[in-house]
């Protein structure tokens, strides 16, 4: 059983799936930081100073000067302000992700070689057919 784990946990594409789970972490720790440190406090400038991560809903009835007093009264909250801090990371992750994968897709079309065609089309009956065909068949007729 050790070795079939060894083997299993060595493989090339496990390797690459960890760094890309690392990397993936620390990138979202970045997207996170900009929207935090960067991005909520320009949209608050627009939104006459809102912090957003102080928005919230007591399920209590009462009201409260901010969320770390809510939460040192233990009352229940909905945190919306900090729910849209967080669709907003994922909405520039999604977007940064985008970028980079049409990126790589541009390079790689750049790279791969034309396809070479394995099929062809009957004259007579519009069907695909194997490129090296004599006679379609399908209608069976003989084709160039």
């Amino acid at each position: 059983m050790l070795k079939e784990f060894k083997k299993f946990a060595l493989r090339g594409n496990m390797i690459d799936l960890a760094v890309g789970v690392i990397i993936g972490g620390a990138f979202s720790a970045l997207v996170t930081s900009m929207v935090n440190d960067i991005i909520m406090p320009i949209l608050s400038i627009f939104t006459k100073n809102i912090d957003y991560s102080n928005l919230f809903i007591a399920l209590d009835g009462k009201d409260y000067e901010s969320l770390d007093a809510a939460k040192a009264a233990a009352a229940a909250t909905i945190n919306y302000g900090s729910f849209l801090s967080g669709v907003i990371n994922f909405l520039i992750m999604a977007f940064v992700v985008f970028l980079f994968v049409r990126q790589i897709n541009k390079l790689r079309a750049k790279n791969e070689p034309a396809a070479v065609p394995t099929m062809k089309q009957c004259p007579h009956c519009f069907s695909d057919i194997n490129i090296n065909a004599t006679r379609c068949p399908h209608c069976t007729s003989e084709v160039e």
